[in-house]
């Protein structure tokens, strides 16, 4: 074997290299492991545990120079699917941006274009500022952005005679700026956050961030770091006494509008009395007043709900907002002008702005809710509204949080109320005097992001420029405050567009779940390579059992994620690896029986097999980086050991198996490729796969024709991803039943959730689009789903206890991104088969064989689809469109190309030999002659499969399915399907004869 040496030099280094890498895993496992048994079962001392070794310096705790915290930063790091945690991608919008950049300009043209290409950003994959001019020129071609943006702020960079083109470039440069400036900010607030490894990186959409943050158990408090935009601001107000008159006004206008509509009702009705007309009845039905319904629905109440029912119909107002006055109908005082229920806030926001209401209040005014309930209400429930007075002629607060100059919690000398106190800047302090001095006896609203915080009332002047948040905080609410800031206002509002929560009892039965199906796939592939090749099995298992180990270590040096599909991954990889060892061991079985001697046959079966398995190796290799360029989050940590792991076992499969067998045979040991029972398996077949071609083209046709009805009946289940929508797993303490929980479900949700087993009988998963359109909704939606389903939960279980231990998992998909992965699949897919037919094409130079390849991958990916279109809702368990399924297709057509690769290789080593043969014989000589091949490979990755499909949980069953279909529809389609098509679609005069010249 030539180049021996470098060889053992190349092996002995990864060897050393994956000792080093690996074993500060080994180190910080045995810390973690110390800090259990220390802990005896308390999470509060396994942490102090672990944060007192974090804590020490190098002269105190170090491995090879490292402290605790650098070894953690080398370890192998696991995913949040199987650490636990919370994934989160937040969008920066660029309208808003845009906004900012014009001064909030009010022209028609310029915010119709803003919807305009919100709109198209829907569908299109395209810039969003592209978008937006073109939009704009097409709703006034003579238009100039320049009289839109020439603001004081792009002074010098936009004037009246910059073009259109020109303002467009400086607007992408600022946005860039701004997006960059909002990756900072929010990169500074999870630093301050205290997350072990977090990982921050910008997407490849303009203005998309995703985050990864494991360990994470507070799920709610990182929703608000993430999305609070640090937008502080000061407001004056009005008294409650000056408003209420108006609220007043409100409420009876309100009544006498429902009375007059319940006039017109009842004279409609009068009218139509005794006529038979169906339809006009049912007309009468839709034009029934708002009292007429509320009647009907409280008919069946108590006397005091319909005694509540009947105050509110008389009082539409006040029947949802409780307005603030003492027991003798006076005001009482402050910018809190009423209470309401957080289900009523919408109503209240639309009966304040109806176009009579705004001519009763003053113009001046602007509501505004508080962040959290009202402190007296044991229900948690109600919020108060407050009454904020505009005093600048642009309708911004006058004192903003760009003055705040420091930020801390602190806590009261009188009382132990936790606060936050704030210094200013000059100019900060000299308004905030003034506002002090000209409100003396009257609130000022502290607000946040919209939302009050605290309404002191001012007693004297203010000066010095220091000031402070009350709002009844806990001590982590008032430093995240402090946080947000102190880390900067963002420049635009950053919305959470897709977040997934794991809880770490998920994590842990996933890692389970995985390793044991890593274990007994990579058992069931040795046992079937020693059953099947005896010896020469041995050395395969060595060279895969090396190759998993180098794996590990790689993964490790690179700071690779380790996810569980990417646990699938290495599991699959471990078959395809072995696939390479079956190619050429079924080549050097043939050299042997062509009589050759045991060392020339495995010289030439190594010789002969690279063709194929480069081959094989580089069509996975190019489907995996389509995954990886196309897929998020686990899909890449699949991708990435998809990739890594063929490229290692093309190393060891044919370098290091060869030096081997060169040591085996130096040695002068026997070596055998087979036992009696394996050796004449498939051995001298005659079948005439071409002449049955018809047959099976029916065949496929047929379920073809089966799948395409289906699709068009039934259609297909799409997930989240593709979709959008909450999923929660919830795991209860004794079987359910998911019609149960779907009924328990429907009032709360407005509508029929979706409700699966998931893992045992004991385990569902919910999906719902319930306000999915809408952020800062999350507190509602937990209390919907834990109010229904707390029949099913027990009397012991808090709202607390419901959320860390029953919801195993969370998951949050906006529209928007659910639209982007659809678009993505769809690329992901065409690139990969055009990927494919080009990779094809060059190597076997002729269209035929690229045709046919893509066609039979066509195939292979329409009967997948198929099947899961028929058998969604039928079988027990995720068969969901989503982005672990394109990835499973993806992988077949990788797969399935290897598979028809090997077949192709052969008829190309043929047509040389045969020139004047029939091309027909010679393509069944080529299918013959790598049945054995084509059999063994599809059983090794088979085996693997079924191995994850059983043992490796509930949340990659359905993705495994896919994969193992796929990969017996694309054994089928490599043997039936794409060497037929190629015989069919090559010239009729080349099917008779072929020159060597030719090929």
């Amino acid at each position: 074997m030539q180049n021996r040496g470098l060889i053992i030099i190349l092996t002995v280094t990864l060897v050393l290299v994956t000792i080093y890498e690996l074993s500060f895993t080994a180190v910080t496992y045995r810390v973690k492991r110390d800090a259990k048994e220390y802990a005896k079962g308390s999470l509060v001392l396994e942490s102090q545990y672990l944060d007192s070794i974090a804590l020490l310096s190098k002269d105190q705790w170090s491995y090879l120079g490292n402290n605790f915290k650098e070894c953690q930063k080398k370890e192998i790091n696991l995913g949040l699917d199987l650490k636990g945690g919370m994934n989160v991608i937040m969008e920066v919008a660029v309208d808003d941006i845009l906004r900012a950049l014009s001064d909030y300009n009010p022209d028609k043209t310029f915010n119709q274009a803003l919807a305009k290409a919100k709109d198209r950003r829907k569908i299109s994959q395209a810039d969003f500022i592209d978008l937006f001019q073109k939009a704009f020129e097409e709703l006034d071609p003579n238009a100039k952005l320049a009289s839109i943006f020439g603001t004081i702020g792009l002074k010098g960079k936009i004037n009246f005679n910059s073009t259109n083109d020109e303002v467009i470039k400086v607007l992408k440069t600022e946005t860039d700026a701004a997006i960059d400036n909002a990756f900072n900010v929010l990169s500074t607030r999870i630093d301050r956050f205290g997350v072990v490894q977090p990982n921050i990186t910008k997407g490849q959409t303009k203005g998309r961030i995703l985050i990864e943050l494991p360990g994470v158990k507070d799920p709610k408090r990182v929703r608000e770091l993430l999305q609070g935009s640090a937008n502080l601001e000061f407001w004056e107000t009005y008294e409650n006494g000056e408003i209420l008159g108006g609220l007043s006004q409100i409420n009876t206008m309100l009544r006498e509008m429902q009375v007059n509509v319940q006039k017109s009702a009842d004279s409609l009705k009068k009218a139509t009395s005794g006529k038979k007309n169906a339809n006009l009845s049912d007309t009468t039905k839709k034009e029934q007043s708002l009292m007429d319904i509320i009647n009907k629905d409280t008919t069946a109440k108590s006397a005091e709900n319909q005694s509540l029912a009947q105050f509110t119909v008389q009082n539409p107002l006040f029947g949802v907002l409780r307005p603030m006055v003492d027991r003798q109908g006076q005001p009482t005082g402050g910018s809190l002008v009423g209470l309401a229920s957080f289900k009523d806030t919408a109503t209240v926001n639309r009966y304040l702005r109806m176009n009579q209401s705004r001519t009763i209040l003053p113009r001046d005014v602007r509501f505004a809710w508080s962040q959290k309930p009202y402190e007296y209400d044991k229900t948690k429930s109600m919020y108060e509204l407050h009454a904020l007075k505009v005093t600048t002629r642009d309708g911004r607060a006058p004192l903003d949080g760009s003055v705040v100059t420091s930020a801390r919690p602190s806590s009261g000398v009188v009382t132990s109320d936790i606060k936050v106190d704030m210094s200013m800047n000059a100019e900060g302090a000299k308004t905030w005097a003034r506002l002090t001095r000209e409100n003396i006896g009257r609130s000022i609203a502290i607000v946040l992001d919209g939302y009050v915080r605290s309404f002191p009332r001012v007693s004297v002047e203010i000066t010095g420029g220091n000031s402070e948040i009350l709002g009844h905080f806990t001590l982590e609410e008032a430093q995240d405050l402090s946080n947000i800031l102190m880390s900067g206002k963002l420049p635009a509002p950053a919305r959470i567009v897709s977040d997934t929560v794991v809880g770490p009892s998920l994590g842990k039965e996933a890692i389970q779940a995985g390793f044991t199906s890593f274990a007994i796939a990579f058992l069931l592939i040795l046992a079937y390579m020693i059953f099947y090749y005896n010896k020469a099995g041995l050395v395969a298992d060595l060279a895969l059992f090396t190759n998993i180990v180098f794996l590990f270590g790689v993964l490790a040096s690179l700071g690779a994620v380790l996810t569980l599909p990417g646990i699938a991954g290495i599991v699959l990889t471990t078959g395809m690896a072995v696939d390479a060892n079956v190619i050429i061991y079924e080549r050097i079985r043939e050299e042997l029986r062509a009589g050759k001697s045991e060392k020339l046959a495995i010289h030439d079966g190594f010789h002969h097999a690279l063709s194929a398995i480069i081959d094989s190796h580089v069509t996975s290799i190019l489907t995996g980086i389509v995954l990886y360029t196309f897929g998020t989050g686990p899909i890449r940590g699949f991708a990435t050991t998809l990739v890594i792991g063929n490229l290692l076992s093309l190393f060891t499969a044919f370098f290091l198996s060869r030096l081997m067998f060169d040591w085996l045979i130096r040695r002068k040991s026997k070596i055998t490729f087979s036992i009696p029972m394996t050796e004449h398996i498939l051995k001298n077949t005659h079948i005439d796969f071409i002449g049955m071609r018809k047959i099976f083209y029916g065949l496929s046709l047929t379920v073809t024709i089966i799948g395409a009805v289906s699709l068009l009946t039934r259609g297909l289940n799409p997930g989240i991803d593709f979709a959008g929508g909450r999923t929660y797993v919830i795991k209860f303490d004794h079987v359910v039943k998911t019609e149960d929980i779907a009924s328990s479900l429907t009032a709360p949700f407005h509508d029929l959730p979706m409700v699966v087993t998931f893992g045992g009988d004991n385990q569902v998963k919910i999906t719902t689009k319930y306000k999915i359109n809408e952020s800062g909704v999350d507190n509602e939606i937990d209390s919907l789903l834990y109010n229904g389903l707390k029949p099913y939960l027990g009397s012991t279980v808090t709202k607390d206890k419901f959320l860390t231990d029953n919801r195993k998992s969370s998951e949050n998909v906006g529209p928007t991104i659910a639209t982007d992965t659809k678009i993505k699949a769809v690329w992901a897919v065409a690139i990969a088969l055009v990927m494919m037919f080009s990779y094809i094409f060059l190597r076997f130079k002729t269209w035929q064989h690229g045709f046919g390849a893509v066609v039979a991958l066509f195939h292979d990916s329409l009967i997948i689809i198929s099947i899961y279109s028929l058998g969604y809702g039928f079988l027990p368990f995720s068969m969901d469109i989503d982005q672990s399924f394109i990835a499973a297709i993806l992988t077949v057509i990788g797969y399935s190309v290897m598979d028809t690769v090997i077949v192709f290789d052969r008829l190309r080593e043929y047509i040389p030999l045969y020139p004047k043969r029939d091309r027909k014989e010679v393509m069944n000589m080529a299918l013959n002659s790598t049945l054995s091949r084509t059999i063994n490979t599809s059983m090794t990755v088979i085996l693997v499969l079924l191995a994850i499909f059983f043992f490796g949980g509930a949340v990659i069953r359905g993705f495994v399915f896919a994969m193992l279909v796929g990969v017996v529809v694309g054994t089928y389609s490599s043997v039936f399907v794409a060497t037929s098509l190629v015989y069919d679609t090559t010239r009729k005069e080349a099917k008779k004869a072929i020159s060597p010249s030719n090929i």
